[in-house]
């Protein structure tokens, strides 16, 4: 599997990148890959299905300054910023049979990760969450093609709680777990330092050889006809 550690100069670029490496691999163009990327500052991000004036506080976003983004795939509204690492895996449905299907693939993928970061008490929690005990460390959500599926999530290691709560409401779907309490209650930072749980990442998905192109003419496509656009973003 390729390595990729690249974070591009606007949300709207970065998850356009994500889906750009997918249609490379659907298209035979490239293979698997695992990306890293980090984005500095708080941005918003929700799933291709959420709504916005349910999910977000558009007037505090608004007043402050931050990104309001769409991604291409689903799962939940989360908020970007320093201490959350996003991962993204590139991989062939064919490369085991769990993965062939959205629930076993969640659990074959997650269960990978927590066996390589081996934080005390990590365990999949909720429909695709990971969590220490019950307290939220990372959020994963996928897009799917024929031969070739994203997988990507947040893993959180150094994030500040108090600011989700200014910007993102309280979901209104909310796994069990979670037993409506407030994010400051919910989230929780994995006890790793950044390069470590690179590190990790990179043995448990045997990801040796570092990338040094990526699909830049298809990055710029989507951002400029899809991830770019308001009416994406705002299209619910």
């Amino acid at each position: 599997m390729q390595f990729l550690d690249l974070t591009l100069p606007s949300p709207a670029e970065n998850l356009a990148l994500d889906e750009a490496l997918l249609l490379q691999c659907e298209s035979g163009a490239g293979g698997e890959v695992l990306r890293i990327w980090e984005w500095p500052r708080p941005a918003v991000v929700l799933g291709a299905a959420c709504i916005l004036s349910q999910d977000i506080d558009d007037a505090a976003c608004l007043a402050d300054g931050l990104p309001i983004q769409r991604r291409g795939s689903g799962g939940g509204t989360v908020l970007l910023n320093a201490g959350c690492l996003l991962y993204s895996l590139i991989l062939a449905n064919d490369r085991s049979p769990e993965l062939k299907h959205i629930g076993p693939s969640y659990c074959h993928i997650l269960n990978r990760i927590c066996r390589t970061l081996a934080v005390a008490n990590l365990k999949p929690a909720g429909i695709s969450d990971l969590a220490i005990g019950t307290y939220k460390a990372s959020g994963n959500a996928q897009q799917r093609k024929r031969d070739h599926f994203l997988h990507h999530g947040t893993l959180l290691y150094g994030f500040n709680f108090a600011v989700v709560e200014r910007y993102l409401r309280m979901p209104v779907r909310q796994p069990p777990y979670r037993q409506h309490r407030p994010d400051t209650e919910f989230l929780t930072n994995l006890p790793l330092q950044r390069p470590e749980i690179i590190t990790r990442l990179r043995t448990a998905f045997v990801a040796e050889d570092d990338i040094h192109a990526w699909p830049t003419a298809t990055v710029q496509s989507l951002v400029t006809r899809k991830y770019g656009l308001l009416e994406w973003t705002r299209r619910r």
